[in-house]
């Protein structure tokens, strides 16, 4: 057993602030909290937190890894005067370019910077058109060998091949999902790593597409991960060749679950936000990307029963997500506070909770030893009332001390295990080749 001795345990939902407590741990799972735990269990292993604060681990809830060498292109990019552009001529672009080994180092660097800011847990979609069967098993590779709790699948789309690469697309989300279900089932590791079944976003996905994912879905009982309403032009896309609301048109194909992960949903119907809540899905609202892209505001977040936040590849800083989702909101003219968006935060370990079939995001005993522990001086007091507002106006990533994430220390006192300098060094040399890979597609 180990004990965390003399914390400051903050709970974002349901909002909780305790002082001068221990935690107790067995194994990957919390085994008590209250205060002088170390005379209750003397036999425990004792670290001294000096009142440091603890919360349950943080979840960004939709991300790409496979962008995480894309910082400072410099390729050849043409212009993108708007949102379907940019997928053309930056992101599809460098998907096609990558490789095993673009993968493998753009996953470790994004796992190690998802860290240092303080997320346990993260949420990958993943594209690579030309390094399909066996690209999810690279990336759960970098997840394990950082020590990152994740979830990833690959976005089945026709953009490059049409039925044929949609196929490949499912093949190796039922793949990847059978490989997890192999290792559970010898248990030679811990369970960091899950999978979803992937698509890109409706107006990539043929009828035909979505029959096959609708027997990935069954065959694997893993829940779907799309894009949609990103851009008004996904919905005239199902308007003018379906005749269909986006939502309406997956629900058609039983796609819809509580396991359904909707990525961004800016110009949902209203049938299609009842749809999403009617089948107990998320929204993952990534208000960082939205702005970068130009693609407007999502007016409609109070709607939505299972808020989320993520950063659709903007880094995995989610301090700064929250705040950008907040003050972004504040300036559209919306009604909500802090402490909603801190509740849409602490909802990406309800997403963990249903696909692991484990208890996420909570400070009491039972649930997962995944911690986020913080150096944070409060200026004002710290209680259950306006540990949201905290996050808002002050604590972020620099103030993150330690992660913990299945019951170990994978960062501990602002250092891993392993030296991460090789690592950023070598994936500087492999970005400089993905871009030159980039310049010579056409």
């Amino acid at each position: 057993m180990l004990i965390l001795k003399n914390v400051t345990a903050a709970q974002l939902y349901p909002a909780m602030v305790m002082e001068n407590v221990d935690i107790a741990i067995e194994g990957d799972i919390l085994h008590d909290i209250g205060p002088g735990l170390s005379q209750r269990y003397p036999q425990a292993q004792v670290k001294e937190m000096h009142g440091r604060l603890v919360m349950p681990g943080i979840v960004c809830s939709h991300n790409h890894f496979y962008s995480g060498l894309s910082r400072g292109i410099q390729a050849n990019i043409a212009p993108c005067p708007d949102f379907i552009s940019t997928l053309k001529n930056l992101w599809w672009k460098l998907d096609r370019a990558l490789d095993e080994e673009s993968l493998y180092y753009s996953g470790l660097v994004c796992s190690i910077e998802a860290i240092r800011s303080g997320c346990t847990a993260v949420i990958d979609h993943h594209a690579s058109p030309n390094y399909i069967a066996g690209s999810l098993s690279q990336l759960r590779n970098a997840f394990l060998k950082v020590g990152l709790r994740g979830m990833t699948c690959f976005e089945t789309t026709d953009r490059n091949g049409g039925l044929k690469e949609q196929q490949a697309g499912v093949e190796e989300n039922i793949r990847f999902a059978h490989e997890i279900d192999s290792a559970r089932e010898k248990g030679a590791e811990p369970w960091l790593v899950e999978a979803h079944i992937g698509a890109h976003a409706p107006f990539t996905v043929s009828d035909e597409g979505l029959s096959m994912l609708r027997e990935a879905v069954k065959a694997t009982d893993r829940g779907l991960h799309i894009h949609a309403a990103e851009d008004r032009y996904d919905v005239s896309h199902s308007h003018h060749h379906y005749g269909k609301d986006l939502l309406e048109r997956l629900a058609e194909y039983d796609l819809l679950n509580s396991k359904t992960l909707v990525a961004h949903g800016l110009y949902l119907s209203e049938n299609d936000t009842r749809l999403l809540n009617d089948h107990d899905g998320f929204l993952v609202h990534n208000a960082r990307s939205n702005m970068n892209n130009q693609v407007g505001y999502n007016s409609h977040l109070t709607q939505i029963r299972n808020l989320a936040l993520g950063t659709d590849g903007i880094g995995s800083d989610m301090f700064e997500e929250m705040k950008f989702a907040f003050f972004k909101h504040r300036d559209a003219g919306g009604p909500l506070w802090p402490d909603s968006f801190a509740r849409a935060l602490s909802n990406g370990n309800a997403l963990l909770s249903r696909n692991f079939h484990a208890k996420f995001g909570r400070l009491e005993a039972g649930y997962k030893a995944d911690l986020t522990i913080c150096d944070y001086v409060s200026p004002t007091p710290l209680i259950a009332e306006n540990i949201a507002g905290h996050i808002a106006f002050g604590l972020g990533a620099s103030s993150v001390n330690s992660v913990m994430v299945n019951g170990v220390m994978v960062y501990e006192n602002r250092q891993f295990t392993f030296d991460c300098e090789p690592i950023f060094a070598e994936a500087r040399k492999v970005a400089a080749r993905l871009w030159q890979r980039m310049d010579a597609l056409n």
